[in-house]
């Protein structure tokens, strides 16, 4: 046990609530605590508190000085007058808001007129397209609503109400740039676009700065900001400029610092602002990990059956190719999409090669993601892998060829948990920057055969226009 200060972080995401106490010196991880959250796209944030109160069970927080919530990004959460939650959050995953999303943005112009505003354009994913849901499927709720907050906002607010020290709901741009009515580039709200979501004024968070202590318990403990999940892996990862994150849980994201703010009139990259600053442009599709899992299932073998498989498929699948819609899909904006599987023939219809092409129709839909943040300007010197697949002994050796760049997988961790954790350590120091902690990269990878992986890009492209010719 160290005797230097205690910070801890926590990742509220969609599948449970992490918590990770980590030395605010150097980062390292101490202890960890979890709980499970309900698998469902609404869900009544009391199982948040729930989840929070069981991973912090038994001591967890014992010493910890400070502590920052990172969390799932774009979920809705309404509050009436007294705070009470008016219905339950509707999740970044609910696909019902897609005709709201569309309707939104019609009425304001078009795609570019969002990109403009505030370099999103409206998915059902996006908050704004929950709030019009309601609006027009729930009116009797939408005018019990006096605010509408975001998940790591109502755990933050939650945590310092039970500690005697809440004075005000807060977020950070991070996380508040995920909504549709925020923008990152001006770092300011934009309540026009609120009131065209939910067809009134609700109140909104205030925008803490990135190292502000927005409240303290009665025993002392100071709460910082917090941000987004995203937004939280890569401070957890100490991301540079040169990197891409494509992290692969229950949702696939690619995502870089840049300089600058951008603005896809496609929808494919969002303009985030990162949790230092600066900005995060992200691309996120609905169908990651879960790709793996249902293959697994599909052909009856665990997870590491499904690895020696798809290993022993050859290169392309023998012409398999694999549209991973399976729940379906953010970017591309096809929300009602499902998967499908082409090429197939006698020949190659054997269990390696339909492994294969589940590995390799995952990776391409990220791949697709990763040459979006580098059309918005951001350089690709090496992609850093992360999330639950990126442990995949197929994954890991199929990923260079079709995303393009070297690989390197970080050591597992909970990085959006010490990502927040990095962010509270910051706020506790008061220093200019957040410390320097450092993260061990456990395996790297360079492409070896870069003209394959082009093919089964160009393939896999093919494949989508010919199937959803409204994706490009």
């Amino acid at each position: 046990m160290t005797d230097r200060p205690l910070v801890a972080g926590v990742d509220t995401s969609t599948q449970s609530c992490k918590v990770a106490v980590c030395d605010a010196e150097t980062g390292e991880v101490v202890r960890m605590g979890r709980g499970s959250h309900p698998d469902a796209t609404e869900v009544d944030p009391a199982h948040w508190w729930s989840a929070w109160e069981e991973a912090t069970a038994d001591g967890l927080l014992e010493g910890v000085a400070a502590l920052a919530v990172g969390g799932q990004q774009h979920g809705m959460v309404l509050l009436d007058d007294a705070d009470e939650v008016v219905r339950p959050a509707l999740l970044w995953n609910d696909t019902r808001s897609a005709g709201t999303a569309r309707d939104l943005v019609a009425e304001l112009g078009g795609p570019q007129a969002w990109a403009d505003a505030v370099g999103i354009v409206p998915l059902a994913a996006i908050t704004a397209a929950k709030l019009r849901w309601v609006r027009d499927e729930e009116p009797e709720s939408m005018q019990r609503a006096a605010r509408v907050v975001l998940p790591h906002d109502w755990l933050t607010g939650r945590i310092l109400a039970a500690g005697g020290g809440f004075t005000e709901w807060t977020t950070d741009a991070g996380d508040a740039s995920g909504t549709g009515y925020f923008s990152a580039a001006t770092r300011e709200y934009r309540p026009d676009l609120l009131r065209l979501a939910a067809g009134r004024d609700l109140g909104v968070p205030r925008v803490a700065g990135p190292a502000e202590i927005v409240g303290r318990t009665r025993e002392g403990l100071a709460l910082a900001a917090g941000t987004g999940d995203n937004m939280g892996a890569a401070l957890g990862l100490g991301l540079r400029r040169g990197d891409v994150v494509v992290s692969l849980g229950t949702s696939g994201t690619a995502f870089a610092r840049h300089d600058h703010p951008t603005a896809d009139a496609r929808g494919f990259v969002q303009s985030f602002a990162d949790a230092e600053n600066g900005f995060l442009p992200l691309v996120c599709t609905l169908n990651a990990a879960r790709v793996l899992t249902a293959g697994a299932a599909m052909l009856g073998v665990d997870l590491p059956g499904l690895d020696r498989l798809a290993l022993a498929g050859e290169p392309g699948a023998g012409g398999l190719t694999l549209l991973p819609f399976l729940d379906g899909e953010r970017t591309p904006n096809l929300p009602e999409a499902t998967g499908a599987i082409q090429g197939l023939t006698r020949a190659n219809a054997t269990p390696e090669n339909l492994a294969r092409a589940v590995v390799e129709g995952m990776l391409l839909g990220l791949a697709s993601a990763v040459d979006a943040v580098r059309d918005a300007g951001c350089h690709v010197e090496r992609v850093l892998l992360i999330g639950g697949a990126a442990n995949s002994a197929a994954v890991q050796q199929v990923a260079p060829d079709l995303l393009g760049a070297p690989v390197a997988v970080p050591a597992p961790g909970e990085y959006v948990a010490v990502g927040a954790a990095r962010q509270a350590a910051w706020a506790l120091s008061g220093a200019a920057a957040a410390p320097e902690w450092s993260v061990p990269v456990e395996a790297t990878a360079e492409p070896s055969a870069p003209e394959r992986g082009a093919e089964a890009k160009a393939r896999y492209a093919e494949v989508l226009a010919s199937t959803y010719p409204t994706s490009a």
